[in-house]
């Protein structure tokens, strides 16, 4: 038995879900998402929370359910909360401001680098050298932060770079004479 699939998704206050066939609809403050389910599992509504059992106990089934549960709670985070993901910028020079729904960054390439904001996701720079990502859909979120992080990855030998909040960078020890 799935220990994840077993739980309940519990409804926050102001937030509603609608089922139909394998289609749920979460809808809340930040937004509204959907989701389709596969054959393999069951949705349903009960007293304020999102149940999903398996239609079987073949393997695909349940993979399905631990799976299919996670991303209904994943909806209802989303629009209840949202996602956020934090970078912070390191290196002599190496800077981020927002001008509209562009980012600009400067990495220490001959040229500044130019970020296009996606739709459902806002990018902050509340300093010179942090960065925000903030949206209702989790691998958005994920996806936009590693884009930008992409641009520069932190080297290991200065620490040069964007890296996450809280991320720690393995130093490497450089030459010796």
């Amino acid at each position: 038995m799935s220990r994840i699939g077993k739980k309940p998704v519990a409804l926050p206050k102001g937030v509603t879900a609608e089922i139909k066939g394998q289609t749920i609809e979460v809808k809340g403050p930040k937004g509204a998402r959907t989701f389709t389910a596969t054959d393999d599992v069951t949705l349903s509504l009960e007293e304020g929370s999102v149940k999903v059992t398996p239609r079987g106990t073949s393997k695909r089934a349940r993979q399905q359910w631990g799976m299919t549960r996670s991303m209904v709670e994943n909806l209802t985070v989303g629009v209840s909360e949202g996602f956020k993901k934090e970078l912070e910028i390191q290196g002599v020079g190496y800077r981020a401001s927002m001008q509209g729904k562009t980012l600009k960054l400067a990495l220490g390439y001959s040229h500044d680098v130019n970020f296009e904001t996606p739709d459902g996701v806002t990018i902050t720079s509340p300093k010179q050298t942090e960065i925000v990502v903030e949206g209702i859909d989790q691998q958005l979120v994920g996806q936009v932060a590693a884009n930008i992080r992409e641009w520069r990855r932190p080297e290991p030998y200065k620490g040069k770079g964007i890296r996450y909040k809280g991320e720690v960078v393995f130093r490497k020890e450089g030459k010796k004479k």
